[in-house]
């Protein structure tokens, strides 16, 4: 009989406290664990190549970087399932409508540290949205200039391979 695999969780955000919480709730979890968690999306991009996370939480705002310019990076270079987690992003706010467009899965609001009953209500929130996020089916963004070409009705430009341009 083989050992069902659990979901590996990556959780990004500044805050230790909050790294701390989720990886508790999540490790909880008889189906997920986390593999590893990053300050900020620097740190991130390195535990992502280490670990192979199947799923990443990714906070909206940290130093160094912005969670949604990472966001928008980590689906145009290594596609894989989001669940934003930040105060910013509430139902049908700004924030939440760029996170989803860029391709995250779902978004959770973090957890009001000490309310217990509301504690209890996160962690089962959270649990459920990383199990949909490790069942989505995530697709490399395009190129904006592809898809912009795309939209307009244009074939897309070749790929040239040019030395002095290409890095």
């Amino acid at each position: 009989m083989t050992a069902v695999q659990k979901i590996k969780v990556l959780c990004v955000d500044d805050s230790a406290l909050i790294r701390s919480l989720m990886t508790e709730i999540i490790n909880s979890q008889p189906d997920m664990t986390v593999c590893a968690t990053a300050p900020d999306p620097l740190v991130a991009r390195e535990l992502i190549k280490q670990h192979n996370p199947d799923v990443l939480t990714l906070d909206v705002e940290m130093p160094r970087m912005d969670g949604l310019d990472f966001l928008e990076k980590l689906m145009r270079l290594r596609p894989m399932p989001v669940v934003m987690v930040s105060s910013l992003t509430e139902r049908g706010s700004e924030i939440t409508l760029r996170a989803l467009e860029l391709g995250a899965v779902d978004f959770v609001t973090k957890p009001r540290v000490g309310i217990r009953d509301g504690m209890l209500d996160y962690a089962e929130k959270l649990a459920d949205k990383i199990r949909a996020a490790s069942r989505a089916r995530v697709r490399q963004a395009p190129q904006p200039q592809a898809a912009a070409r795309a939209a307009a009705g244009q074939p897309a430009a070749p790929m040239i391979n040019n030395p002095l341009v290409s890095t």
